[in-house]
């Protein structure tokens, strides 16, 4: 790789670093405050979201470290495991919760009585769960293609990458499951749901304008992230699979999902209430803030 390219990727990753961290935080915030009072299902699944996108963050220095060295690990390897299983988790994680949500907007739409009757968070914390098994499952490869007696690389000065033809075996069948499974198929699901939530909402005359446009936009918001954050990078597993081999280019996809770290809060603030409260009431607050002695004053003056 160029030099050039070594600072594009971490140029993306201090970008998407200083944008995505306080967004999430402010969602973190909004969303625990709404958990111990009364959660939503879809509360509950953009909760989980926000904590993969934030882990996500949390190994995001050492891949700007990685990138400020040329792309050449001189961390130690524990730290290279562990960094590439939150790494990809917290990427098919970050879909599969997204899928949910939408699962669970279609069932309001289409099917209200339905999801009264399934509307407890009990249901949406064990869809949780086993989103987050599913993609740990998936994702402990990156454990065994490196640690595995008769597939590590010895003195190897890359993470990740230049994998052996033993290594190769097993990563790539395995990638054209990852994406099948853990991509076009909750593609298929979000494109399916988001599609119909909008044709049922325009058909119904008792909703406004304002909040048809809202779901719109929220669907739309939504299949973008799929389509130019997770779509990218998948393909190249189905083309690694049929060339045979791991695609160089496939790294720099890996930008785009870089950028679903910022993207994420947008679908969070319209997919709920208790996230654009939340702000609405920081900015509030930040705009009509007075001083103290402002306070005191007024104070004085009304009981005089």
């Amino acid at each position: 790789m160029a030099e050039v390219l070594f600072e594009v990727i971490l140029s993306v990753y201090i970008v998407s670093f200083l944008m995505g961290l306080p967004a999430n935080l402010l969602a973190l915030y909004a969303f625990s405050l709404k958990v111990h009072s009364r959660p939503l299902p879809t509360d509950i699944l953009l909760l989980n979201l926000t904590v993969s996108d934030l882990l996500f963050l949390c190994v995001l220095p050492l891949k700007m470290h990685e990138a400020a060295s040329g792309m050449t690990w001189t961390l130690p390897d524990v730290l290279c495991s562990i960094t590439s299983f939150v790494f990809f988790c917290t990427i098919y994680t970050s879909a599969l919760l997204l899928t949910a949500v939408s699962v669970v907007r279609y069932i309001a739409v289409a099917f209200p009585i339905t999801y009264q009757r399934l509307h407890r968070p009990l249901y949406a914390v064990v869809c949780s769960v086993v989103i987050w098994i599913v993609s740990a499952a998936h994702c402990s490869i990156t454990f065994i293609t490196q640690h595995h007696p008769s597939l590590s690389e010895k003195n190897s000065t890359k993470c990740y990458e230049d994998f052996s033809e033993n290594q190769l075996q097993i990563l790539l069948p395995l990638r054209l499951e990852f994406f099948f499974v853990l991509c076009l198929i909750p593609l298929l699901i979000c494109v399916y749901c988001y599609l119909h939530c909008i044709y049922l909402l325009y058909t119904r005359p008792r909703i406004s304008v304002q909040q048809k446009h809202k779901a719109m936009g929220m669907a739309l918001g939504t299949l973008a992230v799929f389509l130019l954050c997770m779509l990218p990078y998948n393909l190249t597993h189905l083309l690694g699979y049929v060339q045979g081999q791991s695609l160089v280019w496939r790294y720099y996809t890996l930008l785009l999902s870089t950028f679903n770290t910022c993207l994420d809060p947008i679908i969070f603030y319209f997919s709920s209430s208790a996230f654009r409260g939340r702000i609405k009431k920081s900015l509030f607050f930040r705009k009509n803030e007075l001083p103290l002695s402002v306070i005191r004053r007024q104070q004085i003056t009304s009981v005089s």
